[in-house]
């Protein structure tokens, strides 16, 4: 196998400048030789924590997403914020969009969500031994989210359905398996 080569930037644009991440158009040489304009998006990143409650529920949040004008079923995640870790992010986004805490972490791998127009990189969690907060931080405002509870069963029965209007985001599909890979003893069926 060949020693991977860079490619090089020739020319950035910023074409937009959003609160959470960027869009730019740059005109890149490929590795290979090839020059050609591509357009993508920097993101800082995100944090996803797969809860799991001591009788084997899985805490995930039903949420309206405005770009597809429905709700999905996704893990608690959140985006970094600028000079925050993953860790401390998700800790904190576990805390305003359900309601509870976890002491017992476990980092399951970070993991592209769309290189092929996004450089965002989400690290997911395992998160353990929980405790319902009794006065939890309020959740963002411009968020539309329920606290729901499933077994792994009522997970799985949800990925096999050919109902798109049930249906978990990717992001939270690739953790749960992941969390399933790591301590699959603690999810009970």
């Amino acid at each position: 196998m060949s020693e991977l080569v860079p490619s090089e930037i020739l020319k950035n644009r910023l074409s937009y400048q959003g609160s959470k991440f960027s869009f730019h158009v740059d005109r890149i040489k490929l590795p290979n030789g090839v020059i050609g304009e591509y357009s993508y998006i920097k993101h800082p990143g995100a944090g996803l924590a797969v809860p799991v409650t001591a009788d084997g529920k899985f805490i995930l949040v039903k949420q309206y997403r405005f770009a597809i004008q429905k709700y999905l079923l996704e893990f608690p995640a959140g985006t970094l914020e600028v000079g925050e870790g993953h860790d401390v992010t998700i800790k904190r986004e576990l805390e305003e969009e359900t309601g509870y805490s976890a002491a017992k972490w476990q980092y399951l791998g970070g993991f592209y969500l769309c290189p092929g127009y996004s450089d965002e990189v989400i690290h997911a969690y395992l998160a353990e031994t929980l405790t319902k907060l009794e006065h939890p931080p309020a959740q963002d405002v411009d968020e539309d989210i329920e606290v729901v509870l499933l077994s792994r069963d009522e997970i799985e029965a949800l990925l096999r359905s050919p109902d798109a209007d049930s249906s978990l985001d990717a992001k939270s599909i690739t953790a749960f398996y992941l969390a399933l890979s790591r301590s699959p003893s603690t999810m009970v069926l």
